[in-house]
């Protein structure tokens, strides 16, 4: 569905109509066919929901090696860099993208982005994965997906 109609839809059904319904994920990261989850290491679990000493964890880390491509999941919009820390002792991954598409609204954290605006189409390169190790040795590497509205990402998988 081309997204000017998409948007027409949803200015005139905002709260009626859904089209994320179905919808998956294509592959994120160059290695990882299938979204693999992060589970548990020694820095905690990677589901939505998780715990994170007084906080909860409000994404859903899928596995990517330090250094891989990561991919559009399908046709996206780049709406601009996401910044997930703003803290300069992880400055090595603190970076990502905010994306639109598919009716869904989401972030790509630890992604240094080719760039950050214009449209891309589904499995294009998006950007890098930065190095996780560097900051958290031992943890399993990944991209962070998260929804605009901090809801659980989870069935999109």
């Amino acid at each position: 569905m081309p997204a000017s109609l998409m948007s027409l839809i949803m200015y005139v059904f905002p709260a009626v109509v859904c089209l994320c319904d179905g919808v998956k994920f294509g592959q994120l990261c160059n290695g990882n066919p299938t979204n693999s989850r992060r589970t548990s290491d020694r820095w905690g679990q990677g589901h939505y929901g998780a715990r994170r000493g007084n906080r909860v964890h409000k994404g859903l880390d899928i596995k990517c090696s330090d250094g891989s491509a990561v991919y559009a999941p399908f046709d996206v919009t780049l709406n601009g860099r996401a910044i997930p820390y703003g803290d300069p002792n992880k400055a090595a991954i603190d970076n990502g993208i905010s994306l639109t598409g598919e009716g869904l609204c989401f972030k790509l954290f630890y992604v240094s982005p080719d760039r950050t605006s214009g449209s891309v189409r589904k499995g294009q390169r998006i950007g890098t994965m930065l190095p996780m190790q560097s900051v958290y040795p031992g943890i399993t590497s990944h991209v962070h997906v998260q929804m605009c509205d901090r809801s659980d990402p989870t069935r999109y998988f």
